[in-house]
């Protein structure tokens, strides 16, 4: 049977489970705290929704060395390390920190078992256009960053530290 799925940072967990069962075990092996998959209601929540991306950043492991794994065991060619990044082109042109009119350290709420993509949405919308708004966050915000790309927002993302992320959203113009 020829699978059509290629493994990327945004491939969803359950995704690539369903389309290769024989990864889960690979999964696990790589990270062991993936092995909570195996219980059937993070498997149809957390699994439907979470990207590799995501999960690798739980994982604490490095988004392209994951994904190289997964793509190795089912003879997929390997990813480069820029493209599983999102830095192939480097720094946007619209980036600048003084254009910065709002920002969030999403860290507090996440701990508290709170969700910040309402407040980071209505902040969204407050800004003007070529105006940018900062996200500080414990891991890759992946599925918010989509929504915010769905709604024409640019995004940048680096990493600040060992375990924060900082995402820069920009309104278009």
């Amino acid at each position: 049977m020829e699978h059509k799925l290629i493994i990327s940072p945004r491939t969803k967990v359950m995704q690539l489970i369903e389309a290769y069962p024989e990864l889960e075990e690979v999964l696990i092996d790589y990270v062991p705290a993936f092995s909570k998959l195996k219980n059937p209601v993070l498997r149809k929540t957390v699994a439907k929704i979470a990207t590799l991306q995501q999960a690798a950043a739980v994982g604490q492991v490095k988004v392209e060395d994951l994904i190289n794994v997964l793509r190795k065991a089912v003879g997929q060619d390997l990813f480069g390390e820029a493209i599983a990044s999102g830095a192939d082109s480097g720094t946007p042109t619209w980036f600048d920190t003084a254009k910065i009119k709002g920002e969030l350290d999403a860290r507090p709420m996440l701990a508290a078992g709170e969700h910040p993509v309402a407040q980071v949405m209505a902040d969204l919308k407050q800004l003007e256009p070529g105006e940018l708004y900062k996200l500080t966050a414990p891991f890759i915000p992946a599925p918010l960053m989509d929504k915010a790309a769905s709604l024409g927002f640019a995004h940048y993302m680096e990493q600040t530290g060992g375990d924060a992320y900082a995402v820069y959203f920009c309104k278009p113009e």
